[in-house]
């Protein structure tokens, strides 16, 4: 992929800014849409002046559509994340997972885009039934914000037989790596962890930590959306994971530090593990980087999180409170 002309929504994010950086490698035309409700101007601002960024609202139609003429590919990974906060307001995950992906497919099939790449979520699977789990596993969203993303992907998988137009949806698995969130919201198991190690706390392990996770490094992720773009695959569903299963424990032993046990949640799985047959063979894509070689990269960039909430057994309690109200 070489000057290529390419939008990525939601490029100020963890995956999105990787995603940026390597792109931008490869000699292309970058710019980017967010709003900044996740993302980070700070992710970009060593690549000021080589990309357009524009901050611009995508669940509202509006001038920015009109920056999709004459591109080449899209990679939309804007997005609302999160447990809790989908729960309490279902709406505005709504508008940025379901609206927002309507107003970029439509973006793109009028001024004739390329290539769509979809950033969808393993989530929509629930608690599955079978481990590795296939793309064809029945889909259990359990709350609003795999709702969404799943939406999303119909979304985009219907414009692709409808409209002729050529998109690939992956179903992403556990991302971590540099960058990866510190908003004020409850979630993700790395960025929680990371602060409160800066911070020499414990780390709160759900429940008694045996349950396991794919746990998938962000240059894998973005390496997998490249190369979906570049490929002829089209109307697919495909599962990008570390084609490996990894404790909350063993993430504990390599991370290193004291440990504080939290009552287990409801609607969570025991296991996330994908089933990459299906990358394997559509993308030829493998996973490069095991959790040791990430969890290690993750330690020298760690200074990263020196400003992100410090969670605690106590906090952590009231902030998942809807969790248990609405998922037991």
């Amino acid at each position: 992929m070489i000057n290529k002309s390419i939008i990525i929504t939601g490029g100020a994010g963890f995956i999105g800014s990787h995603l940026v950086d390597a792109l931008l490698k490869k000699g292309n035309d970058i710019t980017v849409l967010d709003n900044f409700s996740t993302g980070r101007p700070q992710n970009l601002e060593h690549l000021e002046g080589n990309i357009q960024l524009i901050e611009c609202e995508l669940s509202q139609p509006g001038k920015w559509q009109k920056l999709f003429e004459n591109v080449d590919f899209v990679f939309h990974l804007a997005a609302l994340a999160d447990i809790v906060p989908s729960i309490e307001n279902p709406d505005s995950y709504f508008q940025s997972n379901v609206s927002s992906t309507f107003n970029v497919l439509e973006a793109s099939r009028k001024f004739g885009v390329k290539k769509i790449v979809y950033s969808a979520s393993s989530s929509c699977y629930g608690i599955p039934d079978d481990y590795p789990t296939k793309e064809t596993a029945k889909i259990r969203p359990q709350y609003p914000y795999a709702l969404t993303k799943y939406l999303g992907e119909e979304l985009v998988l219907h414009w692709c037989q409808l409209y002729d137009l050529s998109a690939v949806s992956l179903r992403l698995f556990n991302v971590y790596g540099p960058r990866s969130r510190t908003s004020g919201t409850y979630g993700a198991v790395f960025g929680v962890f990371l602060a409160q190690k800066l911070a020499g706390n414990p780390f709160t392990v759900v429940g008694r930590g045996t349950q396991t996770r794919d746990f998938t490094f962000v240059s894998d992720v973005v390496d997998a959306m490249i190369v979906a773009s570049e490929s002829k695959v089209m109307g697919e569903i495909i599962n990008i994971g570390s084609d490996n299963t990894y404790s909350v424990n063993r993430l504990v032993e390599l991370l290193g530090g004291d440990v504080v046990h939290i009552p287990t949640r409801p609607g969570e799985p025991d296991c996330t593990w994908a089933d990459i047959t299906k990358a394997k063979g559509l993308l030829n894509w493998r996973p490069k980087v095991s959790l040791e070689e990430g969890v290690n990269i993750l330690l020298d960039n760690i200074e990263y999180w020196r400003e992100a909430p410090v969670w605690d057994e106590q906090s952590i309690a009231k902030a998942t409170e809807k969790w248990f109200q609405y998922l037991s």
